[in-house]
């Protein structure tokens, strides 16, 4: 069969009755030869030749399409993981030029506020003067200028505790998501929508129960500060 076309082989997969159909095979005599040499093909065809309707085929198939719709999958995770690191080193970096230049420009600008002060005095007497002043302490303790010297309105265990909600509310609901989605694809294409619809499902709940655990033991220390409660305006002489 291999001096004859690849498709004589699917149209005897597909009706194995030609293989005894002395019409059909006259255009090929020496396989019309070799099946009356060996008449046992023709009491098996499905061995020689193959079927079509083979599940086991179908179920091979059917597996090589998820392994390979999982390699997809994978791949395009890994490509997208990357991409946002990537864009993340360049934004850190970014912003630690940014700063580092600020900082340098203020650093500057307090020296030569310090150096025009200093000259000034014309002798040594009202150095020592201001240097023993309230205003001279002050000014030769200062430090460089800080950027971001602000204080923060959030505490640090508050702040992690509300980022962990909230990272854990964005991958539940991207899980969600994903398990919705997955119900629109067959069933093959459905398995790796379905795992990272999961996964996805477990890290939100895992965030918010460790955000919730480390709340309780964080108001337990005493490491979060109660609210301070407004005071009431006292009532009117009279009242």
């Amino acid at each position: 069969m291999e001096h004859y076309p690849p498709s004589l082989r699917s149209v005897l997969a597909l009706d194995p009755s030609l293989l005894s159909n002395q019409v059909y095979l006259a255009p090929y005599p020496s396989l019309e030869s070799f099946l009356n040499t060996h008449p046992e093909i023709a009491h098996n065809p499905g061995f020689y030749v193959g079927e079509v309707n083979d599940r086991r085929g179908y179920r091979q198939d059917g597996a090589i399409t998820t392994a390979e719709m999982w390699h997809q999958v994978i791949d395009g995770l890994g490509a997208f993981l990357g991409f946002g690191m990537a864009i993340s080193l360049a934004v850190w970096l970014i912003r630690t030029i940014l700063d580092y230049r600020r900082w340098n420009r203020l650093s500057k600008v307090q020296t030569d506020v310090h150096t025009r002060i200093l000259d000034r005095f014309t002798d040594n007497a009202e150095l020592l003067a201001y240097i023993q002043s309230q205003a001279g302490k002050r000014f030769l303790e200062s430090s460089p200028i800080m950027l971001d010297a602000g204080p923060r309105n959030v505490a640090a265990p508050l702040g992690r505790i509300l980022w962990s909600v909230q990272a854990g509310l964005v991958l539940a609901a991207a899980g969600t998501g994903l398990e919705l989605v997955s119900g629109r694809f067959a069933e093959d294409a459905s398995q790796p929508l379905q795992v990272l619809g999961a996964l996805g499902i477990a890290l939100g709940v895992g965030f918010v129960l460790s955000a919730l655990t480390s709340f309780l033991i964080s108001h337990k220390l005493g490491l979060i500060e109660p609210a301070a409660k407004a005071a009431r305006p006292e009532p009117p002489h009279g009242l």
